[in-house]
């Protein structure tokens, strides 16, 4: 499954959709402005919440908070620094980890589950500006989920290129 982002240009208050392959709108990602802590809701095409994300107040690290339903999914925080690539590390509410690494800020960055791929985010295969692609490679992982990890990694290395 391949699903195309365009990337948001005025920052957390802004909403943006994300489309299909064949350019049907699937989801869309809600930030919610003027909040405590940076805050968004991943929406169906029907504007029902699939995914809450929001920031972990009073993490000793930047951590993102993924949750379904009111209950945690997943926890998101930075890995390791290296100077060519960012590193995240996903723990799921059951203690699955999952792997994000690549050129975060560039959109060039994977997802993956004990050296096995779950998807790819990329911008080499677009030729639109400003839009990045997230390319879900097994059948059977959850689209939204790694949607929303996408979403995280990304606002968390913006937050600290802001910061630096």
């Amino acid at each position: 499954m391949r699903f195309l982002v365009r990337d948001r240009i005025l920052g957390i208050g802004d909403d943006y959709w994300i489309e299909d392959e064949h350019g049907r709108k699937v989801f869309l990602v809600d930030g919610k402005a003027m909040r405590l802590r940076d805050t968004f809701e991943l929406k169906d095409a029907q504007g029902r919440v699939l995914i809450d994300i929001h920031q972990k107040m009073f993490a000793l690290r930047d951590t993102m908070v993924i949750e379904r339903d009111g209950q945690p999914l997943a926890k998101i925080r930075r890995k390791r620094l290296s100077l060519l690539r960012n590193h995240y590390r996903v723990t799921l509410a059951d203690g699955t980890e999952l792997d994000v690494s690549g050129k975060i800020l560039d959109r060039e960055f994977a997802v993956e589950y004990d050296g096995e791929l779950l998807a790819v985010i990329s911008r080499r295969w677009l030729s639109v500006v400003d839009t990045y692609g997230v390319d879900i490679v097994r059948d059977d992982a959850d689209p939204a989920l790694l949607i929303a990890v996408a979403v995280c990694v990304i606002h968390l290395a913006e937050k600290e290129r802001e910061e630096a």
